[in-house]
């Protein structure tokens, strides 16, 4: 082969046809009749031309990839690949269709080994990408197959290629690009002695898909969220803390947030009116205000064009004292959610009693959830949450003391490493002298992410000062976990060994 001098891919030309042909021959010689004939060429660039592409080395068609759409249920059953490509005006090609079907891809055998097979499959993931199509689908020849056709079957094959007891360097060339497989395909390729006419059905996934909608969405990718660092001081009346908080939402809302996040028990300052009962008593008195609290950031939330997550506040319940919080969207609807594990101090103390309810949330900027503090030490709750498409893990926290804002801390980040998601905490700081049971606070709100090459090295994508009050805003790209998902140095939602364990909730 001649000095490399340019490398080329451009969409293929009708001129181009007679090259394409010898390439073609050049890289089928052990499948009878595997050139295209022009008129076939001709329909395949009028009905679909960006789909239709050649690499050239210095010139010199060295590999080409021909492509057309179609559409799901023409694949749900066997097929064989005169049932796509068998009419020469390619009637099963539509531009409705949702995945791109590879009708053919090869590389001349003396250009092979540049890698220039993977610039024609990166050609078609982002063309793939650009029309919005679900992804990639293709019958993927076993050259090898026919030498241990008498012994396995082609499943066993599939399943030996798989765990490199066999080498088939088309099958793996394929699962090395992300591709994985769906079915076996009997009768595929008439004439491919060397795969005993079977194929592999292989697809790819576009991971930025996105369901067409006849309905306007406003759906981000972005995500701005602010967290608020609350100081505990007295307050005179519900009114004046009530001020204090639209004063946070209307700074962070004034920064074009998408989600406030208050922290847990940040009312607790109207205890002090109450200091001369219990504190079991207190917080009792204090869930009298759960209900207007509620009501008002409702009403903030669509004022301010804000996600309020209002943080937590004891709610009475059949005679029970709960902790629970509110997601107050802007459109108008409220949603709750519930404190499922209860310290031990909140138990003795206060007598609050263990929540049941666990949910995501569905949100104009993808789905969230939210535990209250205590919880996210427990991880199978935010496990929960991520089998259900959680990308943003709320929580807001009260610790009084550095020991338990580092559990706080540090399970958050292992929350988000885990479950490949953002989560974001939210604290109080300050000292409550005339509350019972509340007298200091410490926090240091933050937002973690997993610790990829996409992602800050240490998981800290921001962090507030500690015990100081103040706003956190940080934005958070929810594409970016979509590439970590697939294409993560780890991969920790797909490794997990459904086969040994399993997590189930009870109802």
């Amino acid at each position: 082969m001649d000095k490399i001098e340019n490398i080329e891919l451009r969409l293929l030309s009708l001129k181009d046809y007679d090259a394409l042909k010898a390439a073609t021959k050049s890289a089928y010689k052990d499948v009878p009749n595997s050139h295209w004939e022009k008129e076939e060429i001709r329909q395949l660039i009028k009905i679909f031309p960006q789909g239709q592409v050649v690499i050239l080395v210095n010139g010199e068609i060295a590999g080409s990839a021909l492509s057309i759409i179609v559409k799901n249920k023409d694949l749900e059953t066997q097929h064989t690949y005169d049932d796509v490509a068998g009419d020469e005006a390619f009637h099963i090609h539509s531009n409705d269709g949702t995945l791109l079907y590879g009708l053919d891809v090869f590389i001349k055998p003396e250009y092979r080994g540049l890698r220039l097979g993977r610039r024609l499959y990166d050609y078609r993931k982002e063309l793939c990408e650009s029309l919005n199509l679900k992804g990639i689908v293709f019958g993927g020849r076993i050259p090898n197959y026919h030498k241990y056709a008498k012994e396995l079957t082609p499943k066993q094959y599939l399943d030996k290629v798989k765990r490199k007891e066999i080498e088939d360097p088309v099958l793996n060339f394929q699962l090395s690009n992300d591709f994985h497989p769906v079915r076996i395909l009997k009768g595929y390729l008439e004439g491919d002695k060397a795969s005993k006419e079977h194929a592999v059905l292989l697809r790819w996934d576009n991971i930025y898909y996105t369901k067409p909608s006849k309905t306007p969405t406003s759906t981000k990718n972005v995500v701005r969220l602010g967290l608020i660092q609350w100081q505990m001081r007295s307050y005179k009346d519900l009114d004046d803390l009530m001020a204090q908080a639209e004063y946070f939402l209307d700074t962070v809302a004034g920064y074009r947030c998408d989600f406030a996040l208050f922290p847990e028990f940040f009312n607790a300052p109207l205890m002090a009116k109450f200091n001369d009962l219990s504190e079991s008593d207190a917080i009792r008195e204090l869930a009298g205000f759960t209900e207007n609290i509620k009501e008002r950031f409702a009403e903030l939330s669509v004022s301010y064009n804000i996600n309020i997550i209002t943080g937590s506040m004891p709610e009475m319940i059949n005679d029970k004292l709960y902790n629970v919080g509110y997601l107050c969207k802007r459109d108008g609807s409220v949603e709750r959610f519930e404190k499922i594990h209860v310290t031990p101090d909140e138990a003795r103390v206060w007598g609050l009693q263990k929540g049941n309810s666990l949910k995501s949330f569905d949100t104009d900027c993808g789905k969230i959830g939210i535990l209250i503090c205590y919880d996210v030490e427990f991880p199978e709750l935010s496990r929960l949450l991520s089998d259900e498409g959680m990308d943003i893990l709320f929580v807001p926290f009260l610790t009084d003391t550095q020991n338990g804002f580092s559990r706080v801390k540090l399970c958050a980040q292992a929350r988000a490493i885990e479950n490949e998601c953002y989560v974001a905490i939210a604290g109080s700081v300050g000292n409550l002298p005339k509350v019972h049971n509340m007298d200091i606070q410490y926090a240091q709100s933050a937002v973690f992410t997993p610790c990829d090459f996409a992602f800050p090295s240490n998981g800290v994508k921001a962090e507030a000062t500690p015990n100081t009050e103040m706003i956190l805003v940080a934005d958070v790209d929810i594409d970016l976990l979509r590439e970590l998902h697939t294409f993560g140095s780890v991969h920790n939602l797909k490794d997990r060994r459904h086969d040994f364990y399993e997590l189930n909730r009870k109802k």
